[in-house]
């Protein structure tokens, strides 16, 4: 499921440091095709440096020059004639951007070309990318300020009961093709393909408690209700930001069963309809994309000017990954969104030479975190997933507590990051003000602290050992998985062994290709310990529910349990229910605090560090307001941007 960006937790395993992150998905057949389409965009290492943010999903700002974009594409010439707009509707959306100067053209790069424009298929990161300039939905996340906003729906109420929303549509507001926008279009959406599992599973199992599925009706044609179920306290955020699709355009295509084949890359330009800032002009694969301004979007400046301000939108293939850094450098290209630590210095020199600037946002959602296989089942031959001699250290959370304290995370951030990631001990990190709750046990670095615990255990040095024994004899020797290709966590990795090694804890690092660690952890679970990384995502404590419940396929350290096998999995499921189940604030945070209190005793997940987040653009682009709970931090409110000369 797309357009649920701002709502969905990113959960990656990261194939390299130019990282893909993977939507929080809801059947394992959708986690190992997301993982799949991750793996496919793996590049050698670089001879230069460059960074890459793990939260994020590609790296999409290179350009190459103006001249390829003359060519015809799809096999189809563009249009002759530009169509023009309506005039703005008079329930236009005001934006609250400074009024900017309309004209010229954005480049951005993609790693390779979009596969698909239906928004429904857009599974892989150039598809994903372009679908969000095609298409809008009832409502709109401003990323900087990390609150929803009205879009296609100027407004929302809710029922007493919590569970009837009303939303009243925005009059006036037409599609690209200048066909007018009403109740029908989101009606269709809904009940004909996003409800409707043979077009879209994600939306329809998301979109339904308890087997029911939301029911959408049509009030009159500016007016739409929604019932859910059940109380669904990520309402907003997660029916509200689901693109709309138009009616007219698809009604056929759902009716003769080919909503899948519908909207692709070798459609005609004009058949390509939506409701963003942009509209596709010409397209031609394994070359460019090029958009243009939609001049029927209604969107508005204080001044009255209609949004966006560029005039096209180009998206040119890159040619596969690594050739966006040198580009950007020689100003070729608008933006770089994502600055990997290991090249932030390159950058930062650059910068005084070039005409471009960095973004130094912080903090960024991204996690890196270790954790041990709690796995129970048995193995289809009937021996056990995890030696059951390590099974026991793994399901004690003192054996978790001391490996936290035996971590020297400020180590790794300035070594393995070069000062570029900063140490994290909670499930939650700071940058999430509104959820994260600050006063959780940390079992930061102190290792005699860890020796302590394991001692508590039954674990012990031998005096001249290097390796610790538990109380039956057996060694503290466990394998250590992470993806290779990744010279950052390679690092990481190697001073987590180091570390470890003082407490007596033998770690044996085996870093395995990416479709390896991806079976493993997903699928046959026959493993000890892996490194990986989580983030992206929204704020909300509902965008952690496929990680949390102890029944989903991202509950890492045992996954897809009948039963919750601990009682502290136990709560933390009945925590994350009640909290999904209101939509009072103080309800849901008191329950959500005390999912965090139980993580951070229990440690399922040792995090590590979160790396920071940096963005570079062109010193002439204006309206930037960068964002780290986006993969798009600089360019996510496309429309808003322009020029300054």
């Amino acid at each position: 499921m797309r357009r649920l960006a701002c709502s969905v937790i990113a959960y990656c395993v990261l194939p390299h440091p130019n990282t893909t992150t993977l939507k929080t998905v809801t059947s394992k057949r959708q986690r190992t095709a997301a993982l799949q389409s991750a793996a496919a965009q793996v590049q050698p290492p670089l001879d230069s440096d460059r960074f890459w943010s793990a939260a994020v999903l590609c790296r999409f700002l290179v350009a190459l020059s103006f001249s390829l974009l003359l060519v015809a594409g799809c096999g189809e010439k563009p249009t002759a004639t530009p169509r023009r707009g309506h005039p703005l509707p008079a329930s236009a959306l005001i934006s609250k951007c400074e009024p900017g100067q309309p004209g010229g053209a954005l480049t951005l790069a993609l790693p390779g070309s979009p596969k698909t424009f239906n928004p429904v298929l857009a599974n892989d990161p150039a598809s994903d990318l372009t679908a969000r300039f095609l298409f809008s939905s009832l409502v709109i996340m401003d990323w900087a300020a990390q609150e929803l906003g009205p879009g296609l729906a100027e407004s929302w109420s809710v029922a007493p009961d919590n569970r009837a929303w009303i939303f009243k549509l925005r009059q006036g507001a037409r599609w690209s093709d200048g066909k007018p926008f009403s109740a029908d279009d989101v009606v269709f959406t809904w009940n004909a393909v996003m409800l409707d599992p043979n077009m879209s599973r994600g939306t329809s199992e998301i979109f339904r408690i308890n087997g029911e599925p939301f029911r959408v009706a049509k009030v009159d044609d500016f007016t739409v209700r929604v019932t859910t179920p059940e109380v669904f306290a990520a309402f907003l955020e997660f029916f509200g930001t689901v693109a709309i699709l138009p009616e007219h355009r698809f009604e056929a295509a759902v009716r003769e069963h080919r909503f899948l084949s519908t909207y692709t890359i070798t459609s005609k330009p004009d058949l390509i309809v939506g409701s963003g800032p942009f509209r596709l002009k010409e397209c031609k694969p394994g070359q460019f994309t090029l958009l243009e301004r939609n001049p029927e979007y209604w969107v508005a400046d204080k001044k009255g000017q209609r949004l966006p301000y560029f005039e096209q939108i180009r998206l040119v293939d890159a040619g596969g990954p690594g050739n966006d850094i040198s580009l950007f450098l020689n100003g070729k290209s608008d933006a770089f969104e994502n600055v990997r630590a290991d090249m932030f210095a390159r950058f930062q020199a650059a910068s005084t030479n070039f005409h471009f600037k960095l973004l130094d946002l912080g903090n960024g959602v991204e996690r890196e975190f270790l954790w041990f296989n709690q796995n129970t089942n048995m193995a289809a031959g009937g021996a056990p997933l995890v030696d059951p001699a390590k099974l026991k250290w793994f399901r004690n959370k003192k054996f978790r507590q001391a490996v936290s304290c035996a971590i020297d995370r400020e180590r790794i951030a300035k070594e393995a990051y070069r000062g570029r990631a900063q140490a994290i001990y909670g499930f939650v990190s700071g940058e999430n003000k509104k959820w994260n709750n600050p006063d959780v046990a940390r079992y930061g670095y102190d290792p005699e602290r860890a020796r302590g615990l394991l001692a508590e255990i039954g674990i012990t040095n031998r005096p001249g050992d290097d390796v610790a024994l538990d109380a039956d004899s057996n060694a503290l020797e466990i394998v250590f998985l992470s993806n290779f290709g990744n010279p950052l966590r390679e690092k990481a990795c190697a001073l987590i062994v180091e570390d470890l090694k003082k407490v007596g804890i033998k770690l044996i690092y085996t870093p395995v290709p990416f479709e390896v660690l991806q079976q493993k952890i997903d699928g046959t679970f026959d493993y000890e310990c892996a490194l990986i990384g989580l983030g992206g995502g929204g704020a909300d404590p509902s965008s952690q529910m496929n990680v949390l419940k102890s029944s989903e396929l991202l509950h890492q350290w045992f996954p897809l349990q009948r039963t919750p096998s601990t009682a502290w999995e136990a709560r933390i499921d009945a925590l994350m229910d009640a909290q999904m189940h209101t939509l009072d604030f103080a309800e849901r945070k008191k329950a959500f605090d005390e999912v965090q209190v139980i993580l951070a005793h229990e440690l399922p997940m040792i995090y590590t560090v979160s790396p920071l987040v940096c963005s570079a653009v062109q010193d002439n682009l204006a309206n930037v307001r960068p964002s780290v709970m986006t993969p798009y931090h600089a360019t996510w409110d496309i429309e808003e941007l322009y020029f300054k000369k």
